[in-house]
């Protein structure tokens, strides 16, 4: 078992707090995501749980046991890195076994495991070439294969994608997730790429200044953000806001429009851009900007002054210039609290 519990975690760095007293509890053979622009505080976790830093306060669990005062070789853990570090004076194999070596194993262990773990990573027949002759991408393969040919409780992976191109990045989240599944490892992964997190994590964790904003199914964090930063964070393009007033019986006033609401002082209208459709009643937009998409296009326009967008199926035809009505699908609204930037039930 290598289920992982945060309690507390913060870190000072002299007046600056990067993390504020950080809770979280990452289950047994998890994919969790930490998520977040960079100066979040995510990488900062990371090195933490790693016991590449130290935490102010707080403690870190691994497996049942406190592993906050251990140096990183005890504590159960393997590492990979953004920038990959393979030594390119050895060969793949060498590489991949570099751990075992140091931890003693028998010569017949270490074969089976680089074997092994070469084998998953799709890289057998690259064992006898030297790392320095290999691709940025055949490098991330033998940096994560020699992460697991340590059989570690758990995995951290620091941003390990960001260096490859797109088509790339794609080959390899599908054929990451997969591996470490099989693997049964528990894996903590540090990201600001939305669409990479929400294709691999079982759950993702969205950081901001320090704190845990929401920490749930990557289909619950796009559909119901707990806080305004999450809805405007999570998707590309973001939710759209708009200022809502109150007519006293449940229902708000947005940019002329009547919707049902909560009921409450304060409210701030919200809706994805995906979630409009062109239609005779609903929100006016004054269309400034038209971009195809293949299968989609986005409007960027104006509504009640206020910069909003909404991604529409190609086969409407929409010019620039053009005022146009797009109405919410009802149950998709989302209404935040103006003052805590917190959800409305």
């Amino acid at each position: 078992m290598a289920e992982i519990v945060i309690k507390g975690v913060a870190k000072n760095f002299g007046s600056f707090t990067a993390l504020h007293s950080v809770d979280l509890t990452i289950a047994d053979q998890e994919f969790m995501v930490l998520l977040g622009a960079s100066g979040c505080g995510k990488t900062t976790l990371l090195r933490i749980i790693a016991g590449l830093e130290t935490p102010s306060q707080g403690e870190v669990w691994i497996g049942g046991r406190r592993v906050d005062h251990l140096p990183p070789r005890a504590r159960g853990i393997s590492m990979v890195f953004q920038n990959y570090a393979v030594f390119p004076h050895l060969t793949v194999f060498e590489n991949i076994a570099f751990g075992l070596r140091m931890a003693k194993l028998p010569s017949p262990d270490v074969d089976r495991r680089v074997r092994r773990t070469a084998g998953l990573m799709h890289i057998e027949q690259l064992l006898k070439r030297y790392s320095g002759e290999l691709s940025g991408e055949q490098r991330q393969r033998v940096a994560v294969a020699r992460a697991l040919a340590m059989e570690p409780d758990v995995i951290l992976m620091d941003e390990p994608l960001s260096n490859l191109d797109a088509l790339l990045r794609l080959e390899m989240r599908a054929e990451l997730k997969g591996v470490l599944a099989e693997s049964k490892t528990t894996t903590i992964y540090v990201t600001h790429d939305q669409v990479e997190a929400m294709s691999l994590a079982d759950r993702i964790s969205v950081m901001n200044g320090g704190y845990i904003v929401q920490a749930d199914r990557p289909t619950e964090v796009y559909r119901n953000p707990a806080a305004r930063f999450v809805g405007s964070f999570i998707g590309n393009p973001p939710m759209n806001f708009l200022p809502a007033k109150p007519d006293g019986a449940g229902r708000w006033h947005v940019a002329g429009q009547s919707f049902a609401g909560p009921r409450t002082g304060g409210a701030e209208f919200a809706i994805r851009p995906e979630d409009l459709h062109p239609a005779q009643t609903g929100l006016q937009a004054e269309v400034r900007v038209v971009e195809p998409l293949g299968p989609h296009i986005l409007i960027t326009a104006q509504v009640a002054g206020q910069p909003f967008r909404a991604l529409l199926e190609s086969d409407h035809t929409i010019t620039p210039g053009e005022v146009i009505t797009l109405a919410p699908v009802p149950d998709r609204i989302r209404w935040f609290d103006p003052e805590t930037q917190k959800a409305i039930a």
